[in-house]
């Protein structure tokens, strides 16, 4: 069995934050593409129909992140 060593814990951290920041530009462009504000839109309107497909449209893209990063 493989001891435990720093560096992994670090490499792990350090690709998630990646990640999670990318996830973030990557949402924040997004938004700024739309001709509406995706957050007003989903809590103040009670747009489901909008926030399904922001949900999917997430998940996709964390897809993608991810293969990339690994």
């Amino acid at each position: 069995m493989a001891e435990f060593q720093v560096v992994y814990l670090i490499n792990a951290l350090v690709f998630s934050l990646m990640g999670i920041v990318i996830f973030v530009v990557a949402f924040k462009v997004i938004d700024k593409a739309t001709p509406f504000q995706l957050w007003k839109e989903i809590i103040e309107e009670h747009n489901t129909a909008l926030a399904i497909l922001l949900g999917a449209m997430s998940i996709g893209l964390c897809l993608i992140i991810a293969a990339a990063v690994h």
